[in-house]
């Protein structure tokens, strides 16, 4: 089966497909941020939260839920910029399906995701990022935690998106033959 891509046409296409896994992977995993409370580990991404504080009123203590899950409401989201970083970094991520065809969109796409890697840092100065990460953490303070592999994950993909795929559509089509009739 004759292929209308160059070498560079697919290996462009393979590392599309890679970036937009790696970003994708990255943004849906709660494993941004690492930090600890009481005792046990805590991570968060943009919109979810593994282990979180609940009030045990028959012990009268606080004791950690073990879980992963979504806020219960997109405005429960700790800070508003974690809510801007949801919204840029998950529609960019619509764009970057259109983006393995469109070179232009995937570099658009890779600046939105990274536009929301860069946002997400000025919500560490959230009361419940404060309460994990040792009440030390602040705007680009992290405090007692540390960032996670899902940030740097999607952080990577959009990288790889806008310097190299971008740069790989511009040659990832065979010219045409010309005909003299």
């Amino acid at each position: 089966m004759a292929s209308s891509l160059t070498c560079t046409g697919m290996i462009w296409a393979l590392l599309s497909f890679l970036c937009a896994a790696a970003s994708c992977i990255g943004f849906f995993m709660p494993y941004w941020l690492l930090g600890s409370q009481l005792e046990k580990s805590v991570s968060f991404g943009t919109f979810r939260r593994c282990s979180y504080p609940v009030r045990d009123e028959s012990r009268q203590t606080t004791v950690m839920v073990e879980q992963c899950g979504r806020y219960a409401s997109f405005q429960a989201i700790p800070s508003a910029e974690w809510r801007i970083c949801t919204v840029v970094t998950g529609w960019a991520l619509i764009s970057r399906t259109v983006g393995r065809v469109a070179g232009g969109i995937q570099f658009l796409g890779g600046l939105l995701i990274g536009s929301g890697c860069a946002l997400y840092p000025l919500g560490w100065d959230s009361e419940e990022v404060r309460q994990t990460c040792g009440n030390l953490s602040n705007q680009f303070e992290l405090g007692s935690c540390e960032i996670g592999w899902a940030y740097y994950c999607t952080g990577g993909g959009a990288a790889a998106a806008m310097l190299i795929c971008t740069w790989l559509a511009c040659f990832s089509g065979k010219k045409q033959k010309q005909y003299p009739y």
